[in-house]
C-alpha cells in the first residue's frame, strides 16, 4: 500500500525549489539526510525516480517535475485549509504575509499601516518588498498569502482586485523651459533622457509602453531600482522622467523639479490586490483593499493634489516666460 506524508512532499517541494539538498534541507530547518531519507521514502512509496543525482548536482526527471507540480498544489491546498480553519470566524486575525513591489510600498504603507494596526490590533503581519515575478512565484508557492501591486496580473490560478487609478506625471528639472506647454506629450519625450527604474519593475515597462518607444537607446536606467534616486538625478538635471501620483508628495519635496500633468488621455496604472485564486481569505483580502483605498484617498491622493494646484501654478508661470 503506498504511503505518503506531507512531510515527504514538503522535503521534496522544497527540493525541487532548490535542487540542491543543502539548501533544500535548510529551507525546512532539518538536516541533510534526514532530508534525503524522506525523499527516498517517498520514491519507495511512488515507485518512482523522482530526482537525478549528477556531479552537476539535483535535477528532476520528468515524472519529478509532474510529482514536483502535483505536490504545490496539494501543499497549496493544505495552507488554504488552515488558513480557512484559522480565519473562518472573523476579519483580518493571525498572520498575514503581504508582498508589495517597490514603487508602491514607500508610499502606500506609511498611511495603511496605522489603519490596519488601528482597525485589526489582532493581524500579525509581515511585509515582502520586491519585484511582480517574484512577488508572483512566492504567492504561488504559498509563501504569501496577498500582493499589492500594479494590474493586469495574468494569471488563472490567480484573482485580482482593482483599487484605484494611479496617474502618471511628467517631472522635468525645475530649470527646464517648457516653451509655453502646460500639459506634457509623447512628442515632448521623444528627444529627452528618459530615467527609468532598472529592468524587471513594472513602473518602467509601463513608462515604455505609454511612450511607445521600440527603440530604448535614449532610456537610461544606470542600475536604479528606487524613485528616489531617479528624482535626484532629474532634480540635478540629467534627464527627465514619469512619476506616478501616488510618489507626488514625497518625491517631490525638497528637489529642483517641475511636475506637469499629459494630455488626455492621461497614463495611468490600475493598483490593486491579487491573491491566489485558493484562498478562503477573499473576505480578508476585500477587507483589506477597503483599507488601502482609504490610505491611498486619505494620503499619497491628498497630498498629489495639493501638490497639482501649486504645480499647476509654477508650469504656468514658466510657460509664461518663456
Amino acid at each position: 500500500m503506498t504511503h505518503v506524508t506531507l512531510k515527504q512532499l514538503r522535503y521534496f517541494d522544497a527540493l525541487a525549489r532548490e535542487l540542491h539538498f543543502g539548501r533544500a534541507a535548510e529551507s525546512c530547518a532539518v538536516t541533510q539526510p534526514a532530508l534525503s531519507m524522506q525523499i527516498n521514502e517517498l520514491e519507495q512509496s511512488l515507485g518512482l525516480v523522482l530526482v537525478e543525482r549528477t556531479r552537476a548536482g539535483v535535477q528532476l526527471t520528468g515524472k519529478g517535475a509532474e510529482i514536483a507540480a502535483r505536490s504545490a498544489r496539494i501543499l497549496g491546498d493544505v495552507r488554504d485549509l488552515v488558513a480557512y480553519a484559522q480565519h473562518s470566524n472573523r476579519l483580518l486575525t493571525g498572520t498575514l504575509r503581504l508582498g508589495v513591489i517597490p514603487s508602491v510600498a514607500p508610499y502606500l504603507l506609511p498611511p495603511l499601516l496605522p489603519l490596519l494596526r488601528d482597525a485589526y490590533p489582532d493581524l500579525e503581519l509581515h511585509v515582502r518588498e520586491t519585484q511582480t515575478q517574484l512577488l508572483t512565484d512566492e504567492l504561488l508557492e504559498g509563501k504569501l498569502d496577498v500582493l499589492l501591486l500594479a494590474l493586469p496580473l495574468k494569471n488563472t490560478d490567480l484573482t485580482n482586485l482593482p483599487l484605484f487609478e494611479d496617474k502618471f506625471l511628467l517631472a522635468v528639472p525645475k530649470e527646464r523651459k517648457l516653451s509655453g506647454r502646460v500639459r506634457a506629450t509623447k512628442e515632448l519625450i521623444e528627444h529627452e533622457r528618459l530615467l527609468l527604474l532598472e529592468e524587471g519593475h513594472c513602473l518602467r515597462d509601463q513608462a515604455l509602453t505609454y511612450c511607445s518607444l521600440q527603440q530604448v537607446d535614449a532610456v537610461n536606467t544606470f542600475g536604479a531600482s528606487s524613485l528616489a534616486t531617479i528624482v535626484e538625478m532629474v532634480s540635478a538635471g540629467f534627464g527627465i522622467t514619469l512619476l506616478p501620483e501616488m510618489s507626488i508628495g514625497i518625491e517631490e519635496r525638497g528637489r529642483d523639479i517641475t511636475l506637469v500633468r499629459f494630455v488626455e488621455p492621461e497614463p495611468s496604472r490600475t493598483v490593486g490586490l491579487v491573491w491566489r485564486s485558493t484562498s478562503p481569505r477573499t473576505e480578508d483580502f476585500e477587507e483589506l483593499g477597503r483599507l488601502v483605498t482609504k490610505a491611498w484617498t486619505d494620503g499619497p491622493l491628498r497630498a498629489a493634489r495639493a501638490s497639482g494646484r501649486g504645480g499647476a501654478k509654477k508650469a504656468a508661470a514658466t510657460a509664461a516666460e518663456s
